[in-house]
C-alpha cells in the first residue's frame, strides 16, 4: 500500500473569526505576542482591531511592520532580533503571503539561528519554530496552511522556497469578513494564484486522493464566484473564495507546485513583480506543455472548468485550458509577460535559475532551461 501523509493547521473558519484571537494565543501559552502585519493593513483599520482584542485580554504584544511584497531576508533578520529583545514567544501574523511568510522566516531564525538562505530548499529546519497563529487577508497565498515559506535573498536576486513541516503553523483563523476590504484588483490576482495552487498540485505526480479531492473543489469555487465576487464584492461568493483558497492551500502543501510557480519565483527574485500577476499569463501555456504527462487530470480540470463532460479527453483539455484564457482575459489584467516585464528583458537566466526551484521536482513533466525559454516567448 503507498504511504501518504496529509499536513494541515487547526482552522478557525467563518465570519468574526478575528475575535478568537487572543484566546487562540493563550491557549499556546503566549505570555508576550509578536504581531506581524503590514501597512496596507494598517490603513483598513484590520491591525488595530487585532490590537484591541489583544488589549482586552491584557495580552502584552510588540509589532513589526517591516514587510514588503516579495519579503526580504534582511527584513526578516530585523524581526528575528526583535523577536529576541522583546522576549515575544507566540508569533501572530496577519496579511497576504508577504505578511504570513516573513513571520514564517522569523520565527524560523528565532528558533534555528543563522541565515534565511541556510533553510532554502526542503527538510533544513532541525529545531520546532514558536507557536504561529496566522490569519489570512487575502484568498489566495495558502502561506497560513501550507509547508512553504517564499522569501527574496537580495543578493543573489533569487525568490528562495524553503519547505518544511514546521513551517505549517499551529492556526490558521480565516475570517472572510476582511476580504470585504480588499480592492477588486488583488481580489483577482490572490484568487488567481490559488487556482495556480489548485491546478499545479492536482496534476503534481505526488498527489494524494486527499489533495486531489481539494484541488478540484477549489478549481470549481474560484471559477464559479470570481468574476460575481471581484463585481459586486458580494459577502457570499468572498466567503466562497476564502474556501477555495484554503482547499488549494491543504492541495499544494502536500502535493507540490510545478514550473508556473518556479518560474513566478524566478521572475519575482529579479524584476520584484507581484506574484499573482504572473499566473494568468504563464499558467495556459504550461497547462498544454503538461498535458502529454497526465491527460486524465487535465480533461477532469476542463470538465471542472466547462461544467460539462466530453469524450474526447485531450479535446476537453484543450477546450479547458483555452477556457481560462479567455477567463483570464476578461478581468483586464495583463495576459503577456511583454506588459510586466521591460523590454529587451534577458529571459533564458531566468529559465535557468527556475530549474533550480524546490517546485521543479513535482512538475508531472521534466523541462530544461531551453523548454521554459520557448514557453516564456509564446507569451512575451
Amino acid at each position: 500500500m503507498e504511504i501518504t501523509k496529509f499536513a494541515i493547521p487547526e482552522i478557525i473558519f467563518g465570519n468574526n473569526g478575528l475575535e478568537y484571537l487572543a484566546s487562540c494565543a493563550r491557549r499556546h501559552g503566549a505570555q508576550k505576542v509578536f504581531f506581524v502585519s503590514d501597512s496596507g493593513l494598517e490603513r483598513s483599520g484590520w491591525v488595530q482591531r487585532a490590537c484591541d482584542i489583544l488589549d482586552r485580554d491584557r495580552l502584552p504584544w510588540t509589532y513589526f511592520n517591516m514587510v514588503e511584497s516579495n519579503p526580504r531576508d534582511y527584513q526578516i533578520e530585523k524581526g528575528a532580533a526583535q523577536y529576541a529583545q522583546e522576549g515575544a514567544d507566540v508569533i501572530i501574523a496577519l496579511g497576504g503571503g508577504s505578511p504570513l511568510d516573513t513571520a514564517k522566516g522569523i520565527a524560523l531564525l528565532a528558533s534555528n539561528g543563522g541565515r534565511v538562505r541556510d533553510y532554502e530548499g526542503a527538510n533544513r529546519i532541525e529545531h520546532p519554530l514558536p507557536p504561529m497563529i496566522f490569519l489570512p487577508s487575502t484568498a489566495g497565498s495558502g502561506s497560513d496552511i501550507s509547508q512553504f515559506a517564499i522569501i527574496t535573498d537580495v543578493e543573489r536576486q533569487v525568490k528562495m522556497a524553503i519547505i518544511s513541516r514546521t513551517l505549517v503553523p499551529n492556526i490558521s483563523i480565516i475570517d472572510p469578513v476582511i476580504l470585504q476590504t480588499k480592492p477588486p484588483e488583488l481580489i483577482i490576482t490572490s484568487a488567481i494564484d490559488a487556482l495556480a495552487h489548485a491546478i499545479e498540485s492536482y496534476v503534481s505526480p505526488i498527489a494524494s486522493p486527499f489533495s486531489e479531492t481539494q484541488s478540484l473543489q477549489s478549481i470549481k469555487l474560484i471559477v464559479t464566484n470570481l468574476q460575481h465576487a471581484q463585481a459586486t464584492g458580494d459577502p457570499e461568493a468572498l466567503k466562497q473564495l476564502s474556501i477555495a483558497s484554503t482547499a488549494a492551500g491543504m492541495a499544494f502543501s502536500n502535493a507540490g507546485l510545478g514550473i508556473d510557480h518556479a518560474l513566478a519565483h524566478s521572475l519575482g527574485g529579479v524584476f520584484d513583480v507581484m506574484h499573482g500577476i504572473v499566473h494568468p499569463i504563464l499558467l495556459p501555456p504550461i497547462m498544454r506543455f503538461n498535458l502529454p504527462s497526465c491527460p486524465e487530470k487535465m480533461h477532469r480540470i476542463g470538465a471542472t472548468v466547462l461544467g460539462r463532460r466530453h469524450t474526447d479527453s485531450n479535446g476537453l483539455a484543450l477546450a479547458g485550458i483555452e477556457w481560462l484564457e479567455d477567463f483570464f482575459q476578461s478581468f483586464q489584467i495583463p495576459t503577456r509577460l511583454g506588459e510586466i516585464l521591460p523590454s529587451g528583458t534577458d529571459l533564458m537566466p531566468i529559465c535557468h535559475m527556475a530549474t533550480l526551484d524546490a517546485c521543479m521536482l513535482s512538475n508531472p513533466r521534466p523541462a530544461s532551461p531551453d523548454d521554459l525559454f520557448t514557453l516564456c516567448q509564446e507569451v512575451w
